[in-house]
């Protein structure tokens, strides 16, 4: 089962993101956490702020690998906007100022 899948599970009164966005299943943030937990072993592995204040999310499971990206808007609802395999979690340094990432 993909994360996208748990669009069904989640809410029928889902919100989607705009058009244009990758669309993907939205819920209450507590809603999608507790699926993400339960279903997939995954916590935060790390935050950001995107457009219009919009905290995007890593979640992963160092078990099975599995990660999930999400959206939360000001609103509270949380979207899934991705979901893979075979997370890793890197710490590189930052290239000399005068060489390109």
């Amino acid at each position: 089962m993909t994360r996208f899948a748990i669009g069904g599970i989640l809410t029928a009164a889902a919100l989607s993101l705009p058009t244009g966005a990758m669309a993907g299943a939205c819920a209450p943030r507590d809603v999608v956490l507790e699926r993400l937990a339960t279903t997939y072993g995954e916590t935060r592995q790390s935050i950001g702020l995107g457009p219009n204040n919009q905290m995007v999310e890593v979640f992963a499971s160092d078990a099975t690998g599995t990660w999930t990206i999400t959206v939360t808007k000001a609103t509270g609802v949380t979207c899934l906007v991705a979901s893979g395999q075979a997370f890793e979690t890197l710490a590189e340094a930052l290239p000399p100022d005068d060489k390109d990432a």
